[in-house]
């Protein structure tokens, strides 16, 4: 996925991120599985249109994709998600850093990418308004670790509060 000829395609459509391990206390009850695989999260480039009539986003598969793997906690919600759940397994914590606005796991990314890289699959599907498809796949499966439109699920609830306490927690930190 990080080499120079990298497959996913530089269009919009629909991501789905399977998982080998499975973060601690994620319930996986109910979730697709392929072979040793869960599925446990999708996403979509660009999100919907505003309906201000605002700009739309120009993100693809290709930038979302990427930027889940090796970017950071500010700009990935997944990532956010899973340095949450495996703080304690990966010794992370989210951090303020740089002005003191923005939210990352710090030298901790690495980390976080390294177990990915070694636990999470990601497949896709080129799809011109992925934002339909988003919401059909969120309301008919099991996606533990997607909180948008997904309030319904069992988990929403303990992962959301989660998140908040870590981005509370590191609010009290002293900016890195």
């Amino acid at each position: 996925m990080l080499a120079r000829a990298c497959p996913v395609p530089k269009d919009p459509g629909v991501y789905a991120w399977y998982f080998r391990a499975v973060p601690p206390g994620v319930p996986t009850a109910g979730c697709l599985q392929h072979g040793p695989y869960v599925l446990l999260y999708v996403g979509i480039a660009p999100k919907a249109p505003p309906k201000n009539g605002g700009k739309p986003s120009t993100q693809k598969l290709f930038h979302r994709v990427c930027y889940h793997y090796r970017g950071n906690a500010e700009g990935s919600t997944l990532r956010l998600t899973l340095g949450c759940l495996l703080g304690e397994e990966l010794g992370i914590a989210l951090r303020r850093v740089g002005s003191g606005k923005r939210l990352t796991f710090a030298d901790g990314e690495r980390r976080l990418s390294d177990w990915m890289g070694q636990n999470a699959f990601v497949t896709w599907v080129v799809d011109p308004a992925p934002w339909q498809a988003e919401k059909d796949l969120i309301s008919r499966l099991s996606l533990p670790l997607n909180l948008d439109q997904n309030a319904s699920h069992p988990f929403h609830e303990r992962l959301s509060a989660m998140r908040r306490a870590a981005k509370r927690q590191a609010r009290v930190l002293p900016v890195i």
